[in-house]
């Protein structure tokens, strides 16, 4: 929000698994097509145990408060979010290009229902190479493979 403190990138920390979960939760909420497969506890456990330790994840914080986070492993981005309410300020942009800035070449699957990522991705010199049917991944959504090449 334009009236909040400046917002800053960092590195995620293991005592961030609880706001980074929540903000991934509260941006899952918010599309009316996303199905609620995952208890808060199990957001929190897979921050905690599977993306903290395993993924580069970087934060956005304004003040005390995260409102995004990314996490890449190798050349896949795994996890991309903001809070609702901070969308549309350029920090997913922030997060995604500072992130992934060396990599000569980023990975990353999309919902085909999410339209308002699909444009993000693609102004981002994104290209959408295949798209799934829903058998390969956990929603049972359709999905796009985009692939950005530098």
């Amino acid at each position: 929000m334009s009236d909040n403190p400046r917002v800053v990138l960092r590195p995620a920390i293991g005592s961030d698994a609880g706001a980074i979960a929540k903000v991934m939760r509260t941006a899952l909420g918010s599309f009316d097509w996303m199905p609620v497969i995952h208890t808060p506890d199990e957001d929190f456990a897979f921050i905690r145990d599977i993306v903290l330790p395993g993924q580069q994840v970087t934060v956005a914080e304004a003040g005390k408060e995260i409102v995004g986070f990314i996490a890449v492993s190798g050349e896949w981005v795994e996890q991309i979010y903001l809070a609702p309410d901070w969308t549309g300020q350029g920090i997913g942009s922030r997060l995604l290009m500072d992130t992934t800035a060396s990599l000569p070449v980023v990975k990353l699957h999309c919902f085909l229902s999410n339209t308002g990522a699909r444009r993000f991705y693609e102004c981002h010199g994104f290209r959408a190479e295949s798209f799934g049917d829903g058998t390969n991944n956990e929603e049972g959504l359709p999905d796009i493979l985009y692939v950005r090449r530098r």
